[in-house]
């Protein structure tokens, strides 16, 4: 999500945005990504030429960590849920960073406080949790950490605003927050009921989106996530709240262990063209 979430920021909020990766492969594919999205607004005519040089101007991508950060107001993380590479990744990030900066994580599931506790700065850790695709869903989650600060908060909310987004402020650090603690039991009982073989993937998920009036299915949803993050998540929900009625689905985990992981690998419950 971390190209989308650079889109938007450069696009709607017109900030200056440094885009960073480990591989220069990935940067170049999160530009190509940024470039077509913007060419379906030009397509779409909400979008001129000039005014999309003018965003990808804004948007400076780089290797190093701290070419990144060190100028940073406001540095969001949107890496995979992964908790000890998330906190290593902003453990790194705070040591470039000035002392004024934010930091936001983009997790969907990881604790606030666990991870602000890998910086010196946890008063300024927060949650800004985007959903897919950041360019289209209005929808942020900001979340407190233990220690977060209000003034951190307050920040995020202005950010969230020049983003065009709608918020809701998460008051207390719960695993899944609140969309996730909602969503996550439905997405795995729908692959529950694959494995059960009680209907087709395009059943199951057509009767969602038509009977309750969902934009997309299920099992779709979990394609374009990554069945692999979905993992990460049912596995950080089971083991931080005990409760069972998280648990994943051994089909789900047959599915990461055959990378079969969705939009991304190019077979899930769907099969997909390759987009690199």
């Amino acid at each position: 999500m971390g190209h989308g979430i650079a889109q938007v920021c450069a696009q709607t909020g017109g900030f200056e945005v440094t885009m960073r990766d480990v591989e220069q492969r990935f940067v170049d594919n999160g530009m190509r990504m940024i470039n077509d999205s913007l060419q379906r607004f030009v397509k779409k005519g909400t979008m001129t030429e000039e005014e999309l040089g003018a965003v990808r101007a804004r948007i400076h991508p780089t290797l190093d960590m701290n070419e990144a950060v060190q100028n940073a107001d406001l540095i969001i993380e949107a890496i995979t849920e992964n908790p000890p590479l998330k906190k290593s990744v902003l453990a790194e990030a705070d040591k470039h960073a000035p002392q004024h900066a934010v930091i936001a994580t983009n997790t969907s599931s990881i604790s606030i406080t666990e991870i602000g506790a890998a910086t010196t700065r946890a008063e300024k850790v927060c949650g800004m949790h985007f959903f897919n695709p950041p360019q289209l869903m209005r929808l942020i989650e900001i979340v407190r950490g233990l220690r977060t600060s209000d003034e951190t908060v307050e920040v995020i909310k202005d950010v969230s605003r020049k983003l065009g987004k709608e918020f809701v402020v998460v008051k207390k650090d719960t695993p899944g927050f609140i969309v996730n603690r909602i969503l996550i039991p439905a997405l795995n009982e729908a692959v529950f009921l694959v494995d059960e073989g009680v209907a087709e993937p395009e059943d199951i998920d057509k009767a969602i989106t038509l009977g309750l009036n969902w934009p997309m299915g299920p099992l779709k949803l979990i394609d374009y996530v990554g069945a692999d993050t979905h993992l990460f998540v049912t596995d950080v929900l089971v083991n931080e709240s005990g409760d069972q009625k998280f648990r994943p689905s051994t089909l789900l985990k047959r599915m990461v262990r055959a990378n079969r992981l969705g939009r991304k690998t190019g077979k899930g419950f769907y099969d997909w063209p390759k987009t690199n």
